[in-house]
């Protein structure tokens, strides 16, 4: 019999059944410990983070750059202690590159929790202190706490007086760089701190080095800190890996971060720093090897060209995946600027005497016509970027089935991105100005591919999408509905991954799922039911798992998949929980964001579409003026366990109005679930785009859609449940128990009180 446990009114409370149920549910903080050759510190570290606030939910993830035993003893760990969660990220020589900041972002992706601690290995970051970190969070309405060394009952006697001096003044130097993002932070040095998750944007970081916190606190804006005191503790056991490198690694993140984004800026700065070489080796060669001052500047170039040419691609250009190999880039470089050396002379003797200007004056606007020139020659020519490798795409994994790339990040796929694809990807995604006489994806139509256009007549300004179906479907969208990440996803991205997991022999059911043990459940209604309140009073109060809550993807054998994006709710939702982990600002938004995003908002909506309004385009600006309410489950129902797949056992149909349940026939079954997932996609471009997407090249995917459905669901049971109050979340788990998924008893309903009583002596 399946084991449902109703949770109690009050918080709920670990297990029973001790360390392994407390390591099994999802946890509250995830950990991140970035390592390398920490070996000794393994054991004593975990031990450690067993005792900080044993009864609540954690994992430790940690990311390995180590050439020692340090995996090996990681997983030996794992093995023999259970009280949490251990995960293993072991980083290639290849992807170290963006040292220990890399790895902390690495395991910020990989992080379940809705906060994630940061800390050493080495234990001079005490872990009991974990928990002033979390307490400090959870009193204070703040995104980020860190633990300061420089706050009243905070130190660092442990680090000697050079250390200390250079700490004091690295972190002096910083809050004068950034003397707005660091007014309230007085140690943007520490690598010990607490942050929200999902405040952060993972790929706006741009991680070098050691310190990641001085990263997260200059590139995220709005972020609300606080501080906790700590003492710098001893190390317990290996070697620090602050050195000369890791100082000089240092100064160079903080020029970057403060011109960060100016790539013209670092050129010029690149370029000041090219022409003191140049000067200090001219003079050297002329005064003191006497070597004719013709020959000396050539000389001078090629030595000011090459350091140039090394701070560029460290720097200026560091996050470009450039098309050509380095040394063509060298070699284009060299040749670039010894070209231009030639070209300033007759330049010069073009602007004195052929133009009249002064000759210092000529040679102050030489000298701004080769930057000019060597600039628009360096980003655009040399170091010229990959289309299918920029720094701004973010590409997704849908379990391995189908992929996507995109030019705009999609916050409902976060859960699937990953950090590189093996193959062309399924979807590809880019923002284009789209003109009706000329795109891409036009262009395209020489190579006989199929091809579907929607715009709005509004030409640039409005809603607008090329469809490119080849071996990858292209869709190329206007700059407006780039500017609305939901729109783009909900309304283009959505329906076409629909029919590319069709083509892979998956279906994307409009259903939430949960799972009782090992039975899933699909749960579906008609939009605006009420399925999303009725999964979150589930996973609330009774013992099941998370998998959906408003799409599922189905295989035919019946197993059944998560799609974990992120929920639409509004407050009448917020308020079915407990203890949802939104801010002040977050609470009083829903205010507003549930009058736009209602389901009268919705319905209004349509009626725009059938006036034949351009309603692709409203809706577009009104999502990118007033961004619906979204938050993953964790934010909503904290420690809810969530899992990556199950076997489907039976389905739920939740109606309002009327009272009873009724027992469907598998063909009724499969054919509410087809026109819910119809229900799903009906605002504009959707109807105009539809036919294209299913069909074509002799393939029928809805009967294909429907095959996969009706493969899965097959004899299993379907229950409609009817209700005028909803409470539909009380009364599935009961049947559940009574024995649905064996069919005993189909329609009968026990009192919920009665079957956890059952339950509890089954």
């Amino acid at each position: 019999m399946v084991e449902i446990l109703k949770r109690a009114e009050a918080p709920v409370a670990p297990a029973t059944n001790g360390v392994a149920d407390i390591a099994r549910r999802t946890p509250d903080v995830s950990v991140v410990v970035p390592t390398r050759n920490e070996t000794g510190n393994i054991d004593a570290l975990v031990a450690a983070l067993e005792q900080v606030e044993p009864d609540t939910p954690m994992e430790i993830l940690f990311v390995d750059d180590s050439t020692d035993e340090t995996p090996r003893t990681i997983a030996a760990v794992r093995r023999r202690r259970r009280l949490r969660r251990i995960t293993l990220i072991h980083r290639s020589p290849d992807d170290r590159g963006d040292g220990l900041g890399g790895a902390v972002v690495r395991g910020i992706r990989a992080a379940r929790a809705p906060w994630v601690c940061v800390m050493d290995a080495d234990l001079q970051h005490p872990p009991e202190d974990l928990a002033k970190l979390v307490e400090r969070a959870r009193q204070d309405d703040v995104d980020l706490v860190v633990a300061s060394r420089y706050v009243p009952g905070g130190g660092a006697p442990s680090l000697g007086a050079a250390r200390a001096l250079v700490s004091r003044v690295t972190g002096a130097a910083a809050r004068v760089l950034f003397p707005v993002r660091l007014r309230r932070v007085t140690d943007p040095m520490s690598g010990f701190f607490l942050v929200r998750r999902d405040a952060l944007d993972l790929d706006g970081l741009k991680p070098r080095g050691f310190k990641i916190l001085l990263e997260i606190l200059v590139r995220s804006r709005r972020l609300r800190v606080a501080e906790v005191p700590f003492t710098f503790g001893t190390r317990f056991a290996g070697e620090s890996k602050a050195g000369l490198r890791e100082g000089l690694r240092f100064i160079a993140a903080l020029v970057r971060l403060r011109i960060s984004g100016n790539t013209a800026s670092a050129f010029a700065v690149v370029g000041a720093t090219g022409l003191v070489v140049n000067t200090a080796v001219f003079a050297v060669l002329t005064a003191e090897a006497h070597l004719q001052y013709l020959l000396a500047a050539l000389v001078a170039t090629q030595i000011s060209t090459t350091w140039n040419f090394v701070l560029l691609e460290r720097w200026a250009f560091s996050d470009v995946h450039p098309v050509r190999s380095r040394g063509k880039r060298a070699a284009a470089f060299f040749a670039t600027n010894n070209v231009l050396l030639a070209a300033r002379g007759p330049l010069l003797v073009l602007f004195v005497a052929g133009a009249g200007f002064d000759a210092l004056a000529a040679n102050i606007l030489t000298l701004i016509v080769l930057f000019t020139l060597r600039f628009g020659a360096a980003s655009g020519w040399i170091w010229a970027e990959r289309d299918d490798a920029r720094p701004d795409v973010h590409q997704y994994s849908v379990h391995g089935i189908a992929t996507v790339v995109s030019s705009v990040a999609l916050p409902e796929l976060e859960r699937f991105r990953v950090d590189r694809l093996d193959h062309a990807p399924t979807i590809r995604v880019r923002v284009e100005r789209l003109s009706r006489r000329s795109s891409r994806l036009v262009d395209g139509l020489l190579f006989m591919c199929r091809h579907h256009r929607y715009d709005e007549g509004l030409g640039s300004l409005g809603f607008g999408v090329d469809l490119f179906v080849g071996r990858t479907t292209d869709l190329v969208v206007s700059p407006l509905v780039a500017r609305s990440p939901h729109v783009l996803y909900t309304n283009v991205v959505e329906p076409t991954l629909r029919w590319a997991l069709v083509k892979k022999g998956y279906a994307l059911a409009h259903g939430a799922c949960v799972a009782f043990g090992d039975d899933a459940f699909l749960i579906t209604a008609r939009t605006d039911t009420g399925k999303t309140t009725t999964i979150l009073k589930l996973l609330d109060n009774y013992r099941c798992s998370f998998l959906s809550d408003d799409l599922t993807i189905v295989a035919p054998d019946g197993t059944v998949m998560t799609y974990p994006k992120p929920l639409t709710i509004s407050r009448h939702t917020a308020a079915a929980v407990r203890t949802p982990l939104l801010s002040t600002f977050e609470r009083f938004a829903l205010i507003f964001q549930s009058r736009i995003h209602s389901r009268s908002g919705r319905e209004f909506a349509q009626v725009i579409a059938r006036l034949a309004f351009p309603a692709a385009t409203i809706n577009a600006i009104t999502q990118f003026l007033v961004p619906p309410p979204k938050y993953h489950v964790e934010r909503l129902v904290p420690g809810v366990d969530c899992i990556q797949s199950a076997q489907l056992a039976g389905m739920f149909v939740i109606e309002r109005g009327g009272e009873g349940d009724v027992r469907l026939v598998p063909a009724d079954a499969v054919e509410i679930l087809m026109q819910n997932t119809d229900d799903a996609y009906g605002f504009p471009p959707y109807p105009s785009i539809e036919h294209f997407l299913h069909s074509g090249n002799g393939r029928d995917l809805r009967a294909e859609e429907r095959g996969i459905i009706t493969s899965a669901l097959g004899a299993l049971p379907t229950v409609v449940l009817r209700s005028r109050t909803m409470d539909w979340y009380d009364r599935l788990p009961a049947l559940v128990a009574d024995g649905i998924p064996s069919g005993r008893r189909p329609s009968a309903l026990v009192p919920v009180t009665e079957a956890v009583d059952a339950l509890a002596f089954d």
